[in-house]
């Protein structure tokens, strides 16, 4: 007797036995070959990768050596600098305010930051009135005309920027000073008109400040970075921590600039504000608390942090009708929302995913993402900035290969 080739073949027992919420662990293992052979190639040291699917940690393991030397290996517990994966933990405390009742999105910011009342917007026909006000919502979603200063199209922007040190990238400034100077320097766009990847949430940083009268340092911790038990999680590395401190090859081009500008040995508080969009240190365990709590919407551990509706919201695109794309750190196929970059579509994008996925990226080579309707979220943690966007496309293109069922 013949098989019917319609019926299909159920698996065997041998391959249920291989399935962890839905990955196959011989796929899974895949991963870790792919990142061994990055780090063979030298484009970064190690790396530190978690996968959590409905509620279970499926994957979580170190690779290589903490170190540039490759004379420590890396541990799970290894403290990366999250640079811009500092914004999101930002935008929802900022978030969280808004449910309190604190102020609104569309509140200008003018209302907290009066060294920003004068400001102007650049133009080929000379320097023009803001046509509305900036507000906390363009904050939130990168469309108040700020930049970042290396990347400014405009060379006069760029140029005062690096003078006077908005970004603190060669030496301390405190958060009244570096206010005053960039209310000196015209917008790049108008407000609401342009998505463009900017300072803004270390703006907003400087905001809240004001609104609650206490350090960005208090307020995460006490709406974020305590409750959500994120132990490791913070501005600088004490002495005591300097040994679990993850670094980048010594052939990357960008370190050496980059260390520069990242002068987190010692306590920056009272020193030069802290910057809401890049400041914070942590491990891949605390960064995976706060994913779990946006991906369960808003709560972890019988504790509500945002509502849920809030949360859907954020990971909304907030970016219809602007110019701008987010291209350069996502790939194609991304909006905006409010603290994180939103997939618009199964199609034109690099990597797989689902519709409504949100994300994002540090420049030192960290970079995580929220699959809500997939339940799973995920993070890969390296220090290799230079070959960040590979390892970070890499990483996500294997971990959906693993997800069979």
């Amino acid at each position: 007797m013949t098989s019917n080739s319609s019926t299909p073949v159920r698996p065997g027992p041998e391959y249920e036995a291989h399935l962890r919420q839905g990955f196959s662990q011989p796929r899974l293992d895949r991963l870790g070959l792919a990142i061994e052979e990055q780090i063979a190639a030298g484009l970064f040291p190690g790396a530190v990768t978690m996968v959590m699917r409905n509620d279970e940690c499926v994957h979580f393991e170190a690779y290589g050596h903490q170190n540039a030397a490759g004379t420590i290996p890396m541990v799970k517990d290894s403290i990366f600098r999250l640079a811009s994966m500092t914004k999101p933990l930002v935008t929802v405390a900022a978030m969280m305010l808004v449910e309190r009742g604190r102020f609104n999105l569309y509140d200008p910011i003018t209302n907290w930051l009066p060294e920003l009342k004068d400001l102007k917007v650049e133009t080929p026909q000379g320097d023009v009135p803001l046509i509305r006000p900036i507000t906390v919502q363009d904050l939130m979603r990168h469309s108040a005309g700020f930049v970042h200063g290396d990347r400014a199209q405009s060379p006069r922007i760029r140029k005062l920027y690096d003078e006077l040190q908005i970004e603190a990238n060669k030496q301390d400034i405190l958060g009244d000073q570096m206010l005053k100077n960039l209310g000196t320097i015209p917008l790049a766009s108008q407000p609401g008109a342009h998505w463009e990847y900017s300072i803004a949430v270390d703006v907003l940083g400087l905001l809240l400040e004001r609104v609650e009268n206490k350090t960005l340092e208090e307020i995460l911790n006490e709406l974020l970075i305590k409750p959500l038990g994120m132990k490791d999680t913070t501005w600088w590395v004490e002495p005591e921590r300097i040994s679990r401190l993850a670094e980048a090859p010594d052939s990357d081009p960008l370190k050496a600039k980059m260390l520069i500008a990242y002068r987190q040995t010692t306590n920056p508080v009272g020193r030069t504000y802290l910057r809401g969009g890049a400041g914070l240190l942590g491990t891949a365990a605390d960064y995976m608390r706060f994913l779990q709590m946006m991906l369960r919407g808003g709560e972890l551990e019988g504790r509500r942090y945002l509502s849920r509706r809030t949360v859907e919201f954020m990971c909304s695109e907030h970016t219809i009708g602007m110019t701008g794309s987010t291209h350069a750190n996502t790939g194609p196929g991304y909006g905006f929302g409010l603290g994180f970059a939103v997939r618009l579509n199964q199609g034109m994008c690099w990597v797989p995913g689902s519709a409504g996925e949100s994300l994002w990226s540090g420049i030192w080579g960290t970079s995580f993402w929220l699959d809500f309707k997939e339940n799973l979220t995920a993070l890969i943690l390296t220090q290799g900035p230079t070959h960040k966007i590979q390892s970070r496309m890499l990483y996500k293109t294997l971990v959906y290969s693993a997800l069979v069922k």
